[in-house]
Order: C-alpha cells, then structure tokens, then sequence
C-alpha cells in the first residue's frame, strides 16, 4: 500500500512538473481535481503540493468534477469577476491623484481633447509613491492616455505680434477659392522656400538604422564649406494631384528665384498637366521672398504671367501662419523625412533624397537644380510697379490680389 502510494505521488509529482507548460488554468484545475478525487482522502493536499498550486483550487476542481459543472467547451478560462484586480480596482482614488499631479504642468487647448505635460513618466510615479500609491512608469503612461494625455514634440504655433483681425475670413476665402479653383481644373500650388541647408559631411537631424556603434562619422563644426556653399530649395505643391517640385537653388533666395521656381515647374510639369487651365492659384506666406511686399515678386509674376498666358491669383497667408501652409506638411516634412540623420554630401546627393520622397498616398517629387546667381536687392521703382496689371481681391487686398501681365497703354 506504502509503495502503491509513494508511485501515485511520483505520478502526481511529474504531471505537476509538465501541466503548466502544456495546460491553462482551468484545464490545470480540472485535471487536478479528477486527481484528487482518484486518490480519495487527503487528496486535496497531495495533488496541491505536486502541482505547486493551492489545495483550495484543487477542491473547486474535484468539486466541479462531483457537481459535472464544469464545462470544457467553454472559451472563458476563469469565472466571470476572477483573476487579479486592476491597479484602478484596488486604489481608487489613483486616476483622480494623476490629474491633480499634472495639473499644473498641462498644456494644450481646453477646447480639444488632445492635452500633454512636461512631467516624465517616472516623476509622476514618484510623486504617487510619495502620496500612497503604487505605480510603476508603464502604469501611469496608460492612466496618462485614458486622461486623454499623449506625448508632444514643441510646434511652431504660437503668433509673434498681434493676430491679423480677418485671420478666419482669409482662410475661409483661401479654401474656398482651393475648391473653386480645383473643381475647373484649375492648378493650386502650394509654395514656400525650405530652410537652407548646408552642403557636405554635416549632422543631420534624425537617425537611421545602422549596425550597432556604427555610426556615420560627421564633421564637429557647421562652418559652411566656401566650394559646396548652401542649398535654398524651394517647393511647390500642387493640391490638385498631390505632386510635388522643388527648385533646388544655389544662390540667394529672392523674389526673382521664387518666381523662377515657379516658371521650372510649369515648364517641367504643370504644362503638360494643365495646358488648357486659364488660371493659376498660388499660396505663399506673407514674407519672405514671395511676400505681400516685395515688389520684386510681383513684377516678376508679371512676367510670367505674359510668358504662359495665364493669370495667376496670389493668396498669401495670413500672418503667423506658415506652418499651416500645405507645402509644409505635404511636401516639406516627408522631404526632412527621407533624409534624417543623412548627411548632404553634395548636390547629386540631395536630389536623389528629394526626387526619391514618396509616401502612401501617392505623392511623388520631382527636382532640378537651378544654379543661376539671384541679386539681391533689386530695386523695382514706383514706376515700374505701375506698370503691373494687378487687381486686388477684397477686402483683403494686400493679401489676395490677381496678377494678369502688364498693363497695354495705347
């Protein structure tokens, strides 16, 4: 009987060993109370000490085995309520405790959902530590998120100056004209000139997935390299077809070489995709080369206008809103994208990164390199501006205005 029972022990002993590789709870538990209904007396306990588990669900197993309440055809593995309780369940008050702690280093708009803070994970934690709580990193992101909190780069948003008083009526006037326009099959382009870049073995923001502690060896200064100089590169967006353009300049950045950026991309791809268009719309920012100031840019735009044929409808942005720009986030970004953590060693170099840019959508980027020499400030009299056959489009007319040529004096 004493060896009968030592071998039943040593059974009980292996399949204690491999049940939990092989079986989940309910299986575990189901097994073990047959067991223990086999061995009879004191089975609870010898099965529970060669399986590792409590003699309490050894006899909730033998007891479901008596009853036939079991069900092995059932998916749920635990009673409904069972299993461990969340970390919310058993401290209540933790949720209420994260808001009070970030609340007085919250950013974001109360009007939107999105919120962030300027705490880390672990500083958060701590502080719940130091009031009674138990929470680890990991924990507190996700009662982060449940509060509607996520992680934030800084963004370029907030207005230098005064908002321009007609902000909301220009973007309603620029969309709908974006619509009108693209509903005749007119071309929208979206235009901005890039930050320059600097030619040669430099850093370049971003990283790149290398072999480990291989990375690319840069130069530890920025000083511009007189013979490979700076790039200015100037891109053009065109709404209608989500396609891109940039003129990849050399020299200064100018109202001339706006324009010439402009008169590259026709040339190259908009007449051929819009030769019977009538009109163009062009969307810039309110500074820089293609301001609403530079008289440089509009006597140009006149030029061109008399080259193609066409009249050319410029809206600029309202001020301080650059980054709302289309080119920026359709063009610009996927462009920075592509070369991250690359550096720019030469010319042919970064039109390979440019022209290779393409995302899900469909976007697709062609490049030229435009190295004429561009002037800069270039005088343009009040005479030779009152030669510009320029309409203003109100009541915004600094912003918005239509640009057909020259004026024809007889």
């Amino acid at each position: 009987m004493i060896e009968a029972e030592t071998r039943l022990k040593q059974i009980l002993h292996d399949v204690g060993e491999i049940s939990p590789k092989i079986l989940n709870e309910k299986q575990q538990r189901i097994l073990s109370g047959c067991m223990s209904k086999a061995y009879g007396y004191g089975g609870d306990k010898v099965v529970a000490s060669a399986f590792g588990i409590d003699p309490r669900t050894v006899s909730a197993g033998r007891a479901s085995i008596e009853t036939g309440s079991y069900d092995v055809c059932q998916d749920r593995i635990r009673q409904e309520g069972g299993g461990r309780k969340s970390s919310k369940e058993r401290q209540p008050e933790i949720l209420k405790s994260v808001e009070d702690i970030v609340s007085n280093s919250t950013y974001g708009s109360p009007e939107k959902v999105l919120l962030w803070t300027n705490l880390s994970l672990r500083d958060i934690s701590d502080e719940l530590k130091r009031r009674g709580f138990t929470a680890s990193k990991d924990l507190v992101g996700r009662l982060l998120e449940e509060l509607g909190y996520s992680k934030q780069v800084n963004q370029k948003h907030m207005q230098v100056g005064a908002e321009h008083p007609g902000r909301d009526e220009m973007f309603s006037r620029i969309n709908q004209a974006i619509t009108d326009f693209c509903k005749e099959g007119n071309p929208v382009i979206s235009t901005d000139t890039k930050k320059k870049e600097l030619v040669g073995n430099f850093k370049n923001n971003g990283a790149e997935y290398r072999k480990e502690k291989d990375g690319r060896k840069v130069l530890d200064h920025d000083f511009p390299i007189p013979e490979l100089g700076k790039i200015a590169p100037y891109g053009i967006y065109v709404v209608n077809d989500n396609t891109g353009f940039v003129n990849l300049g050399t020299d200064h950045d100018t109202g001339e070489f706006a324009v010439e950026s402009i008169r590259r991309w026709w040339a190259h791809i908009g007449k051929e995709n819009f030769g019977e268009a009538r009109k163009i719309m062009v969307v810039c920012d309110s500074g820089g080369s293609n301001g609403w100031r530079p008289r440089l840019w509009k006597y140009q735009l006149a030029l061109l206008a008399e080259e193609i044929g066409k009249e050319i409808y410029v809206y600029h942005m309202p001020p301080g809103t650059s980054k709302w720009n289309k080119v920026e986030h359709r063009l610009f970004c996927y462009i920075s994208k592509n070369w991250a953590g690359k550096p720019l060693l030469d010319i042919k170099t970064i039109v390979n990164y440019i022209s290779s840019t393409k995302t899900k959508k469909g976007l697709t980027v062609n490049c030229v390199v435009d190295g004429n020499k561009y002037e800069r400030s270039i005088k343009i009299s009040d005479e030779e501006i009152e030669t510009v056959d320029l309409e203003r489009i109100e009541p915004y007319g600094d912003y918005a205005y239509v640009i057909r040529g020259f004026k024809k004096y007889k």
